[in-house]
């Protein structure tokens, strides 16, 4: 997975759990972009502070999807999804019997509840 995606969904899912001043320093990094030297002329802290700073959040974000796996969770079930609509593309073309449609959507539902 793309570095800056992985970055982003972990702050997604875990963001909240940083500090306020963790969570404006990580997004100005991540989401806005802006270099290391930007963000600590515009907080008045040191480049190497923002550099431990981001180091230390994407660190924690990391550990937090070690211990819960939501991001891999909800990267399998898009996934999932993602079957279940190409499964109903092959219906709307009318090339498959609909009983087996049916049988295939219902063991990938059943595959994403288990994983929940």
């Amino acid at each position: 997975m793309d570095k800056i995606l992985e970055q982003a969904l972990l702050y997604d899912f875990y963001g909240e759990l940083l500090t306020p001043h963790q969570k404006e320093i990580y997004e100005q990094f991540v989401l806005d972009d802006l270099s290391l030297s930007e963000i600590a002329e515009g907080e008045g802290i040191s480049r190497q502070g923002v550099h431990d700073l981001v180091r230390r959040c994407q660190k924690a974000l990391e550990g937090y999807e070690a211990k819960l796996h939501l991001v891999a969770r909800f990267l399998a079930v898009k996934e999932k999804v993602g079957e279940i609509d190409r499964i109903l593309q092959r219906w709307e073309e009318k090339d498959q019997d609909p009983e087996e449609i049916i049988k295939e959507i219902r063991g990938i539902s059943a595959t994403i509840i288990e994983e929940l």
